[in-house]
């Protein structure tokens, strides 16, 4: 990855790190998980099925919530992220929350130099593709660390659903502005806050990413020679992705007022 793009997006996650850490949001509460409130989602725990005894190696695991929620679950969980920031507060929340988790600070394309040991499962969640430039590798690495007889799973926000129009004020449909496509040129945004707290501020930072389309992600994982055992497709998804869905007593997000429903998050497993 080109080093502007990598060292933008390091800034800003130190940032994102920092602030989710410290606030109470849908996607991160840390007092509720520290209370011993799960952050996985029913169809994760479903899907996955039973962890216990299993090896598990969080891709992009941000401060580790998920991850350390997977060690609740039974698993013997590694989390890598290139936050500085999240790894240490990773750190610090297992140590909160006495709960054992290995935590390493690396680029994701720089994982075979760092770790050598395999896994029973390799586990990747919500928002993760759109900060790697190059799902090829993303898929061989996948493959490289799992254990023979072992599984790969991820829950993300839907290609489809990325298309649409998220930064005209006051926009109230759907309205295509995005690639559904992969460009090689980055995607460049300045924010000056976080997707899980709209009310939080920080200083202005460039944010560089990419979208992938579906077919894009499973050829990926084909070309790595994984066998997808399943694909799901969901109408609802676990964030405010566009500005008129609202939240479900379920805690999912939807949109409001659609006369039909699209895709907008989905699960894999390979």
């Amino acid at each position: 990855m080109n080093k502007k793009y990598f060292d933008a997006n390091k800034e800003l996650w130190d940032e994102y790190s920092k602030l989710h850490y410290g606030t109470e949001t849908d996607g991160y509460n840390v007092e509720s998980f520290l209370k011993g409130q799960t952050t996985l989602k029913p169809y994760e725990l479903k899907e996955m099925g039973d962890v216990k005894g299993k090896t598990l190696l969080h891709l992009q695991c941000h401060f580790g919530l998920d991850t350390l929620s997977w060690a609740r679950e039974g698993a013997i969980v590694t989390g890598i992220d290139f936050s500085s920031e999240g790894i240490k507060l990773a750190k610090l929340l297992a140590k909160r929350a006495n709960l054992k988790g290995d935590f390493i600070e690396t680029n994701l394309y720089d994982l075979p130099k760092v770790l050598s040991k395999k896994f029973d499962i390799v586990y990747t969640s919500i928002g993760v593709l759109w900060w790697l430039n190059d799902l090829k590798e993303w898929g061989k690495i996948i493959a490289n660390f799992l254990n023979p007889g072992g599984f790969f799973y991820i829950a993300e926000i839907h290609p489809f659903s990325s298309v649409f129009d998220d930064e005209t004020k006051d926009i109230k449909d759907l309205q295509v502005y995005y690639n559904y496509f992969h460009d090689p040129k980055p995607l460049e945004f300045t924010v000056d806050g976080s997707y899980a707290s709209g009310e939080k501020k920080m200083e202005p930072k460039k944010e560089y990413g990419w979208n992938h389309s579906l077919s894009e992600i499973i050829n990926s994982l084909i070309e790595a020679e994984l066998t997808i055992e399943f694909l799901n497709e969901y109408p609802f998804t676990v964030w405010k992705q566009l500005p008129f869905m609202e939240r479900g007593s379920d805690g999912y997000y939807r949109l409001k007022d659609q006369k039909a429903e699209i895709p907008l998050l989905f699960t894999l497993k390979a």
